[in-house]
């Protein structure tokens, strides 16, 4: 689903429909040509083929909208998306962004009179990338071929298969997560949602155990675990629940390779200021 070069000028499909003037009817038509201010405090929120974008309103009272354009590069060429007239935009849909490529979002404000306000300067930007809910998982001791997961081919494999991910155990009545020894996992710690943790961390991982070809921790219903797998992607999943032989669990998965990043959102400590992004002329 790639995005399509929609070059499209400052005005916008939303600011046409509500354009007009400030009439002093003593004298003659003035027109307000002071831009509003632009919106502060973008975030994204990364799903899978979609980015929900959130921002502040902008102060000034007479804003109509707001229009959201992306790019491939921060300081890049910026392509308009679409318009809101509030402060959220679901890029999405058939023409929505792809799985696995970064996107840089900005917002701006236009008022009734078709004035356009700088784009907002906060560092943004959204890595789209897959994920499953209620997947089960079985003991691999008793259903091996329903024990492992490929998170590139979404699929439930051999626990055994050279593409496995990941695969559940049960020993002696506690419940494991186990990777092979050339992948890793860590324990995140309870979450109420997959999407809770936002980047892989750096340590804390599994160590191997001298004589054992496996990294393994317990699983435990409502905790998150990051895995980076064998060619070098990172995931994580929740466990939703532990049966008496199977899991179940959601998990999320970043396509691109060595990217910490499983829900970017905006940095608000790294403020830009307009004058360091660019729009090429539209």
């Amino acid at each position: 689903m790639l995005k399509k070069n929609l070059i499209i000028s400052a005005l916008f499909l939303g600011a046409v429909a509500f354009s007009g003037c400030k009439r002093d009817h003593n004298i003659v038509d003035e027109y307000d040509i002071t831009p509003p201010q632009a919106p502060q405090n973008v975030s994204v929120l990364a799903l899978d083929s979609e980015v929900e974008i959130y921002w502040d309103k902008s102060p000034d009272r007479d804003v109509a909208g707001y229009n959201v354009y992306y790019s491939y590069e921060y300081n890049g060429r910026y392509t308009f998306l679409g318009y809101a007239k509030n402060n959220y935009y679901l890029d999405g849909g058939a023409n929505g962004p792809e799985n696995g490529v970064k996107y840089f979002y900005a917002v701006t404000a236009y008022d009734y009179d078709g004035n356009e306000s700088d784009l907002s300067g906060t560092y943004v930007f959204a890595i789209p990338r897959p994920e499953g809910y209620n997947i089960p998982l079985y003991d691999y001791n008793v259903y091996a071929d329903k024990a492992g997961y490929d998170f590139s081919a979404y699929s439930i494999l051999d626990y055994s298969a050279v593409n496995c991910d990941f695969f559940y155990e049960k020993y002696e009545g506690v419940s494991y997560i186990d990777v092979w020894d050339d992948s890793d996992i860590k324990d995140a710690g309870p979450t109420a949602d997959i999407t809770d943790i936002t980047i892989a961390p750096v340590s804390g991982y599994a160590e191997l155990i001298p004589g054992d070809n496996i990294k393994y921790v317990e699983a435990i219903e409502g905790h998150t675990y990051i895995i980076k797998t064998w060619d070098g992607h990172f995931a994580k999943i929740r466990v939703k629940q532990i049966a008496s032989d199977k899991i179940i669990f959601d998990w999320a998965y970043q396509l691109i390779e060595d990217e910490r990043m499983l829900k970017p959102a905006a940095n608000r400590g790294r403020k830009k200021t307009y004058d360091s992004i660019t729009i090429n002329s539209r």
